[in-house]
């Protein structure tokens, strides 16, 4: 009776196993597809240099704020001040090599008074593919923060360094593409943009406002393993929005 009733189940057995596998396939498709098409529009346009134009803004006389980095850069809304203009120049997947590069071109044309640089978990996150390379990943994104924090000083602009957002738990499918050395090496450049902290050179810490006691992104300011929602966005503008009046009454 059992065998009979297991041969019963079988097919919709079967059909279930065939749909998960279809429904797997379909999602490791598109997402090779996504890299596919990103991979190749980088070689392109290495620095995404087209991703803006460079024209001039017109004169206000508002306080000119730039959010400079990478996707958490360009998903950062801007926080409810009238008195400053909100201009935003971050771009999805890009390393601190890329930022860097383009600084040039997206930053000194927007005369910027202050530049917020969210940057590096592009880097860091390349440490689970390249792990024998893992000390020169971070040095290289050590040494291009370093430079962008000098190239707007030298601008006469005010440099807000965000620390590296912690990273989410990594889904099922990524789990082969990552490592837990990503989050120790988040620690380690959050160390070093602490000590960049000067006159002209404030630490925003993210990763304080955003982390859990397990050192993960809290539950509910997650959108995916890398990016945040709403919800976390809106709990870094309150932070943020008392570090820009801090700066503001300042005479």
């Amino acid at each position: 009776m059992k065998s009979n009733r297991w041969h019963a189940w079988l097919p919709a057995v079967l059909l279930f196993c065939l749909g998960v596998s279809l429904l797997l396939n379909i999602i490791l498709f598109e997402r090779a597809n996504t890299y596919y098409l990103q991979l190749n529009g980088t070689r392109l346009d290495p620095l995404g240099l087209q991703t803006y134009d460079t024209d001039m803004p017109p004169q206000t006389d508002q306080l000119q704020f730039v959010f400079f980095g990478d996707s958490r850069a360009a998903e950062w809304s801007a926080p409810p001040m009238d008195v400053f203009s909100f201009h935003n120049r971050g771009i999805g997947a890009q390393t601190s090599t890329q930022t860097a590069a383009r600084f040039e071109q997206h930053i000194v044309p927007l005369q910027p008074d202050i530049v917020l640089l969210q940057i590096g978990i592009n880097d860091l996150k390349t440490i689970a593919l390249f792990p024998d390379q893992r000390d020169e990943i971070v040095a290289d994104c050590q040494r291009n923060i370093e430079q962008m924090v000098a190239d707007t000083t030298a601008i006469g602009a005010t440099v807000i360094v965000s620390t590296i957002f912690p990273v989410g738990e990594p889904p099922l499918l990524r789990r082969p593409y990552w490592s837990d050395e990503i989050a120790v090496a988040v620690d380690e450049v959050n160390a070093f943009i602490h000590a960049l902290a000067a006159p002209n050179v404030l630490v925003f810490d993210a990763y304080a406002i955003l982390a859990a006691e397990d050192g993960l992104v809290q539950p509910e300011y997650v959108r995916d393993e890398l990016h945040l929602n709403e919800q976390g966005y809106r709990v870094l503008n309150e932070s943020l929005q008392a570090v820009l009046e801090s700066l503001i009454s300042v005479p």
